[in-house]
């Protein structure tokens, strides 16, 4: 089992234990030794998906840190917003003009973001939205697409909404450079654009 299906059985297992699980509880759960879920966990707390709490119950002797699922734990992992997007991104797509309404959407987006992260650099905006980016020269390597499965059957929307968030965030950000050529899927899990 690799570490995100580790972290997604951990998930898995707190979502039907709503009173919570200790770290023992959920290293018999996922036959793991304690000191990886524990590595596991603070993770998932680290990302806001899990909090822990003393365990009240015990009468006696040290109480046991029952870990549960946030707000936004409880919500990961679940398939309700990938349908929405989906039925969205399909409604733009069915729209003669849905790649270009993509690209300023996009834009806007790029705007708003650049102005509420105040980053110098666009790469740095786009690796806290989770695109995993690096900068080198004219060339900006997104080696994460968190939208990968809309993006590979839907591109000319999805794409062209990423290309619109990157020139907005250019334009924010008082430069006059722009997306010259997004390329997507160079290979598995990278996609280019090239910068003017």
């Amino acid at each position: 089992m690799t570490g995100d299906e580790q972290r997604d059985a951990i998930i898995a297992a707190l979502r039907r234990e709503r009173d919570g699980l200790d770290t023992n509880a959920l290293a018999a759960e996922l036959l793991v030794h304690p000191n990886t879920v524990r590595w596991h966990l603070a993770r998932l707390t680290e990302q806001g998906l899990v909090v822990s709490a003393p365990e009240q119950r015990r009468p006696r002797g040290r109480p046991s840190v029952v870990y549960r699922l946030s707000a936004e734990g409880t919500a990961a992992g679940r398939d309700e917003y990938r349908l929405l997007a989906t039925m969205l991104t399909a409604a733009v797509a069915s729209d003669p003009d849905g790649a270009a309404r993509a690209y300023e959407t996009g834009v806007t987006w790029g705007r708003h973001l650049q102005a509420a992260e105040q980053t110098e650099d666009v790469t740095e905006l786009l690796d806290a939205q989770g695109f995993a980016a690096t900068r080198e020269g004219r060339t900006i390597e997104m080696r994460r697409c968190p939208f990968w499965a809309l993006a590979e059957s839907c591109p000319h929307v999805v794409c062209t909404l990423h290309q619109g968030i990157i020139d907005g965030a250019f334009a924010a950000s008082g430069t006059d450079a722009h997306v010259e050529r997004l390329d997507a899927f160079v290979e598995p899990g990278l996609c280019v654009a090239q910068i003017a």
